[in-house]
């Protein structure tokens, strides 16, 4: 484990290059944390919600962070963050919005929604890689979460 956590990350992304190119960084960083990963919006409700499959609140606990993609498949991104948000059970858990979309109506919308942060995913492999780097130094090692996030 690096930095504070020691709970899971929950990753909301359909691309397996995208999602893949993030676990590789993560083991390579010698990240210890789970990483459990919902390819659609409505899977990652359920997740949160503890519906389904993810009933069992100790195989499946709540993350210290959720990474969202805004373009799912589903109930997308967006609805997502708005569901999170507006619950008082999740709403204190940080979302970083990783996506493509640049469009001003959807980063204001984010951070209305109190994003921690909004993250332009880049087609570049090499800049992925980069950002992704720069994405989990800044969250493990210079962020300190609330105790009662961190249980």
């Amino acid at each position: 484990m690096i930095g504070n956590y020691t709970k899971p990350f929950l990753v909301i992304e359909d691309s397996d290059e995208d999602f893949e190119a993030f676990y590789r960084v993560v083991k390579q960083q010698a990240i210890l944390n789970p990483i459990f990963r919902c390819t659609d919006g409505d899977d990652a409700l359920d997740y949160l919600y503890r519906n389904g499959v993810y009933q069992d609140s100790h195989a499946f606990p709540l993350p210290a962070f959720i990474l969202l993609d805004l373009n799912l498949p589903g109930t997308d991104g967006r609805e997502v963050l708005k569901e999170i948000k507006q619950d008082e059970h999740l709403k204190t858990i940080p979302v970083i919005v990783f996506t493509t979309s640049s469009n001003p109506k959807d980063i204001e919308a984010c951070y209305q929604y109190s994003v921690a942060s909004y993250i332009l995913k880049p087609i570049d492999i090499k800049r992925l890689v980069a950002t992704i780097q720069g994405f989990l130094n800044y969250w493990l090692d210079l962020v300190v979460i609330p105790d009662s996030l961190n249980k």
